[in-house]
């Protein structure tokens, strides 16, 4: 049967988020996670889901005809079969996306996958789970993704990107927490500091605001 990973959907959407926001997108979203974080939207992808191959997984992709695929959670990279997956992705042709929360080193990632890392900030009570040396496996394809729920998030993302010189290794993306910051006030104050990042909001609720799983 081969390598197994814990799906907990599979579906066909517009990307909503990062560079390649507004593009269609197959996604893979993995089961678990080892962060609770207070403003997620996804907990539901915290559990266990359906254990699949990773060759029935790709038949599911194949169906989407989409020449895009991200990996995202849950956590990706607590499942051991995760790195082989995303070779396999790369294999068959696919622009290859992992979605991760940067708190497991990514050394094991293949260098032709696009890394998405979601760095967290105080408001989710998950800061101190960032692997910072995760920076030196940036490239320039990747992204880095700082989610605020506050000016106290803000200051620490501003810091961040400063410290690890961010803005010279990949794209930024400044989120703001859905209905906890306004995004035309986080807009103000990248403006104010001049800060060179990227305002992201998530084009998908927009699309479907009525859908919560599978969007």
């Amino acid at each position: 049967m081969g390598t197994t990973l814990n799906v907990c959907e599979i579906f066909l959407s517009i990307q909503g988020e990062g560079t390649r926001c507004g593009v269609p997108c197959a996604f893979v979203r993995l089961g678990g996670c080892n962060l609770r974080c207070d403003w997620c939207d996804t907990k539901y992808a915290w559990e266990r889901g359906e254990d699949m191959s990773i060759s029935d997984l790709l038949k599911r992709v194949e169906e989407l005809n989409c020449p895009r695929v991200e990996v995202t959670g849950g956590e990706p990279l607590i499942q051991t079969g995760t790195p082989e997956l995303l070779c396999r992705v790369c294999d068959g042709g696919y622009e290859t996306l992992l979605e991760t929360n940067g708190s497991i080193d990514m050394g094991c990632v293949d260098s032709r996958v696009i890394k998405i890392v979601d760095f967290k900030c105080p408001s989710s009570g998950e800061d101190d789970k960032n692997l910072w040396k995760n920076v030196d496996h940036l490239t320039g394809n990747d992204e880095v993704k700082f989610v605020l729920a506050d000016r106290t998030d803000y200051e620490f993302a501003k810091s961040a990107v400063t410290r690890y010189q961010l803005l010279a290794r990949c794209a930024v993306i400044f989120a703001p927490v859905t209905e906890r910051l306004d995004p035309g006030k986080l807009a103000r104050w990248i403006l104010d500091d001049s800060l060179d990042v990227r305002l992201g909001v998530q084009l998908h609720k927009i699309i479907f605001p009525n859908a919560d799983r599978g969007i």
